[in-house]
């Protein structure tokens, strides 16, 4: 289990890592980064739906307590989004025809998928985008960023020894949907600290040296789980659960914060980001069978969740 723990983790700090390096390899239009981010919300949508939630319902045996557990996380990620204003995947861009596409102006990096008024006639932004950037605008989004990939490794730490417990995947892989979920969505996380780095004048060495503590945090949260669960004995299985139903929470509340916008905010693509949306969550729905045959299987007894025990007349 730890090897696998390992493996999950290396890569996902590649990703990161990758991540932040995006905008010096490729040009990251706007579009690019919906389709994207409407891939990846539908898959940690699908992953809180499909996996953790019912996974942590299973290991509490009470649907209550999961559903409690998982208000908990979407609350406390809509809080941490509150105060930090951390989760962004906007990317400042030119159109072809020489019309600003800013969405990443001075100190307007929330969770904003408006274009910021949209676009205004030529290269010249709005008044509020003509400022620079504060050299220190990125560290409330880092720190609201750490915050929630630690939650990530908790995720990741829960899923994965909540497989291990209870038998090995088919293809021998635990917690692979939700290793998925993070490593696709940790490159947009990373991409958000770098770009605002840059803008703020910051070297490329210090975005590098910013990006790799920021990919360590996922890791240290997964294996600080792992080595505190072994510690709690027969209380283990309760607080997996509750981590795994939190999580969901966690998921839900950030996969939403992609995807609801597009609503209002996004007239073009629609069927394309649509159709996005749809794979990411027949993704997540797919890994089902790639779960532990105990959990494949297994119909959740809701009729005998916290059910009284029948009385002999």
């Amino acid at each position: 289990m730890l090897l696998i723990l390992f493996i999950y983790c290396a890569v996902i700090v590649l990703s990161s890592l990758m991540g932040g390096a995006l905008p010096q390899l490729v040009r990251l239009t706007h579009t690019r980064m919906q389709m994207t981010t409407s891939l990846v919300g539908g898959l940690m949508l699908g992953i809180a739906l499909f996996h953790l939630l019912p996974h942590g319902v299973y290991e509490l045996d009470s649907l209550d307590r999961g559903i409690w557990w998982m208000v908990m996380g979407l609350i406390t990620t809509f809080f941490l989004l509150r105060m930090f204003h951390f989760h962004n995947h906007g990317i400042a861009e030119v159109d072809h025809v020489g019309y600003d596409l800013q969405t990443d102006c001075d100190h307007e990096h929330d969770h904003d998928h408006d274009l910021k008024a949209a676009i205004s006639p030529g290269p010249v932004a709005t008044e509020a985008c003509e400022k620079h950037p504060h050299r220190l605008s990125w560290m409330g989004v880092f720190i609201g960023l750490s915050v929630h990939t630690l939650i990530d490794g908790l995720a990741l730490g829960a899923s994965v020894q909540a497989s291990a417990a209870h038998g090995e995947s088919t293809i021998g892989l635990y917690g692979l949907g939700t290793f998925l979920a993070i490593v696709l969505h940790k490159p947009l996380d990373a991409v958000s600290i770098t770009s605002l780095m840059s803008s703020a004048g910051w070297s490329k060495s210090s975005q590098q040296k910013v990006n790799l503590a920021y990919a360590m945090i996922c890791p240290l949260g997964a294996f600080l789980f792992v080595l505190g669960i072994n510690q709690l004995g027969d209380q283990s299985q309760v607080v997996i659960g509750c981590a795994l139903a939190f999580s969901a929470g966690v998921f839900l509340s950030i996969a939403l914060s992609d995807l609801l916008p597009e609503l209002e905010f996004h007239a073009h693509d629609r069927a394309t980001l649509s159709a996005a949306l749809i794979v990411g969550l027949a993704l997540a729905y797919g890994l089902i069978y790639l779960e532990p045959t105990h959990q494949r299987n297994q119909n959740l007894p809701l009729n005998q969740i916290e059910a009284p025990a029948e009385t002999t007349p």
